[in-house]
């Protein structure tokens, strides 16, 4: 099969059939075998039974429901999961994006040798205060912190190899990321294309402002488990390390200056009654509690399943 394309999807009964009629005129055009695996988040309206419908009408339409509400990572790391096509596109139901795009990041990745392609909304039709500026802001921080040279992280059509889709663990909002988390699994082939951004049609957006906080927060969390996540102590211990030293010095550097001090026979008052002889006890408790946490961190990541799971590129 060349494209496995999984479509997360929350309360969009209406644009469902016009999704699914665009992706299969422009798939079939292109003479390319596709799975459509539509995954719903959960929905509240009649999206299920809108691709039970489509299930009968297109024999690429798979559709998996949720309980309830567990989120758009969620959804596609069970789509990731289920795929079985050499490429794995991603795309938003609220058709805003285009699938003519498909064919032409399909290519990318087939032959030129992407492990992925992320796509580009260069011209976008969102207001502009509510969502293009804290895109803007949004996308330059995550562009320092990974050092990955794209200018739309949070645009869902994406494009990725098979075992790509699969080697990455999305949960939370991670689906913003799985271009940094391909990259911390081996996976450095990342391309970009400008795509088409489309008005919304039906409905509204199931995001809010919350959603730019959260993004901070989570590619914190990414940096960290793409830097650190095998070897906490590296961090934790560096730190608590210098701190402890730092506090030592100071702590050090007092009690010389109270010995000479009464060798000399100068009144001075107590160490314990200088601000600067907390700071120092301070720092050397911190720092003794970051080299725990290190430690601990080392004990934890050692135990894990995961410890030594390595992703083997070939094998003769």
């Amino acid at each position: 099969m060349d494209l496995s394309i999984v479509v997360p999807l929350y309360n969009e009964e209406e644009s469902l059939p016009e999704l699914c009629d665009w992706i299969n005129r422009v798939l079939t055009s292109n003479k390319l075998s596709y799975e459509v695996i539509l995954v719903d988040d959960g929905s509240r309206d009649g999206s299920w039974a809108v691709i039970e419908e489509l299930k009968q009408k297109y024999n690429q339409v798979r559709g998996i429901q949720f309980r309830r509400n567990y989120g758009k990572s969620a959804a596609l790391h069970t789509g990731f999961n289920k795929a079985l096509g050499e490429v794995v596109i991603t795309m938003d139901a609220d058709l805003q994006d285009s699938p003519e795009e498909i064919p032409e990041m399909r290519r990318m990745i087939v032959e030129e040798g992407y492990d992925v392609v992320s796509g580009w909304k260069k011209k976008r039709f969102d207001p502009f205060l509510r969502k293009r500026v804290p895109t803007k802001l949004f996308n330059w921080a995550a562009r320092r912190v990974s050092g990955i040279s794209l200018h739309d992280f949070n645009c869902g059509l994406k494009a990725y190899r098979l075992n790509v889709a699969r080697s990455v663990e999305v949960y939370g909002d991670m689906h913003r990321y799985i271009p940094v988390l391909a990259k911390g699994n081996g996976f450095s082939m990342i391309g970009e294309k400008v795509v088409q951004h489309q008005e919304r049609k039906y409905g509204v957006t199931k995001f809010g402002m919350s959603r730019f906080v959260n993004g901070f927060l989570d590619l914190l969390t990414v940096s960290f488990l793409t830097r650190f996540g095998k070897k906490p102590m590296h961090l934790f211990g560096l730190l608590g390390t210098l701190m402890f030293i730092l506090g030592f010095g100071i702590a050090l550097f007092l009690g010389i200056d109270k010995l000479v001090s009464l060798l000399k026979h100068i009144p001075q008052r107590l160490i314990a009654d200088s601000a600067i002889f907390y700071i120092a006890l301070t720092s050397m408790i911190i720092g003794s509690l970051f080299f725990i946490g290190g430690f601990l961190g080392e004990l934890i990541s050692r135990s894990a399943s995961e410890r030594n799971k390595y992703e083997i590129e070939n094998e003769i």
